[in-house]
């Protein structure tokens, strides 16, 4: 496999390159490599070695789900203080996943979502998915228009 065809694996898995969802999350948050490789749990070589197309996929769920609230957070960054984003960083660090909560595929799904329809769409339907009680398809849409605003 060369790297090219790993980082097309990537985007098939989170939806891009992990080098593009990494960049968006150090620029938003005004994080280093090292700072971000801290708050998702990696090493920082790991973290090279993902961003750069050397290795294919984050093995840990947990630090999926955390690119995930990253990628959440970012959206919402100039919005917030030093303070409240660095308290944000530390529980994000501190997130766990759990067999009920998100999945890689999910944040593939939430991407895909994300470009498929504007924010007002997606909250919409969002909306309309939780009166009908289904509480992880809303969820799903709830994220995605989070994305799609940012």
């Amino acid at each position: 496999m060369t790297t090219t065809d790993n980082l097309e694996q990537q985007r098939a898995l989170y939806g891009a390159p992990l080098s593009e969802l990494g960049a968006t999350v150090r620029e938003a948050l005004g994080l280093t490599q090292g700072r971000l490789a801290e708050v998702l749990g990696l090493s920082a070589p790991m973290l090279s070695q993902l961003l750069s197309g050397q290795r294919v996929k984050i093995g840990n769920p947990a630090v999926v789900h955390r690119l995930q609230l990253l990628l959440d957070l970012s959206a919402d960054a100039s919005e917030l203080s030093n303070e409240e984003l660095g308290a944000r960083l530390a529980a994000i660090r501190e997130e766990q996943s759990t067999l009920t909560g998100s999945s890689t595929d999910d944040v593939a799904l939430v991407r895909s979502l994300a470009a498929s329809a504007t924010t007002a769409q997606l909250r919409a339907v969002a909306a309309e998915a939780d009166r009908l009680g289904a509480r992880r398809l809303s969820d799903l849409l709830g994220r995605a228009s989070e994305v799609a605003h940012g």
